[in-house]
């Protein structure tokens, strides 16, 4: 298939659990499951991964029924990415993020409490909470450092800053590869994940963004999809 993250998720969506094998031609804006899969921009180099490449099962996430490879989240992700969708992002591309990201580091924290794999986890104010299964975001950014999208499981953060002074302290230690060190923010990682927010709360699929909702009932189905993928190199 041929597209950014976005057709990529809307066939992983599709394709979880049959016996369909998918080939990534990348063309959208960030296309990060490509490149945490290593598959290459070069679309001639890419065609030859699926062709005589490797094969690789994925996890896949499910958030309220609809299937994900790269990350969910909801809050701040979600509004950034939300003002970003349409001219914005066809004009500047990667940098429509960096702009209305900026716009939304003084957004209002939400409510929410989260279960992970039956047990409470997190209950309090945050302003985002993200969901992994690969780690690396824009710019080699690594958001979950042990992330691998074949281990069963999800990564989960939350984002407890709050004005642009702790947002910032936040992304740079994200920026070095310690993002869950950060003194606003924490990780874990589980199967299944209940969170309920105080009010309705804009989330996002692999960078498209979707309605508000006051709740998010997230499961991963192990190994559920084919990949192809570059042949390791030995060494």
């Amino acid at each position: 298939m041929w597209g950014g993250d976005g057709m990529v998720q809307r066939c992983i969506d599709v394709a979880a659990g049959t016996d369909a094998t998918i080939a990534i031609i990348p063309a959208g804006t960030a296309n990060l499951l490509a490149t945490n899969l290593g598959i290459p921009k070069d679309v001639e180099e890419a065609v030859q991964i699926g062709l005589a490449g490797a094969r690789r099962r994925i996890d896949v996430g499910r958030v309220n029924g609809e299937g994900f490879a790269v990350m969910a989240g909801a809050g701040f992700d979600a509004r950034m990415i939300g003002d970003a969708d349409g001219t914005l992002k066809d004009r500047f591309g990667r940098l429509a993020y960096i702009w209305t990201g900026a716009r939304n580091l003084r957004a209002e924290p939400f409510g929410a409490r989260i279960d992970v794999d039956g047990s409470r986890w997190f209950r309090g104010d945050a302003s985002c909470v993200l969901l992994g299964n690969v780690g690396r975001l824009f710019g080699g950014v690594e958001a979950f450092d042990d992330a691998r999208p074949d281990d069963g499981a999800l990564e989960l953060g939350v984002v407890t800053a709050t004005g642009t002074t702790q947002w910032v302290r936040t992304i740079a230690r994200a920026v070095v590869g310690d993002g869950s060190a950060a003194k606003h923010a924490q990780a874990t990682k589980g199967r299944s994940i209940r969170i309920r927010f105080d009010r309705k709360v804009p989330y996002e699929l692999d960078g498209g963004d979707r309605s508000k909702v006051r709740r998010l009932d997230i499961d991963v189905e192990p190994a559920a999809v084919e990949v192809c993928v570059p042949v390791p190199t030995e060494g």
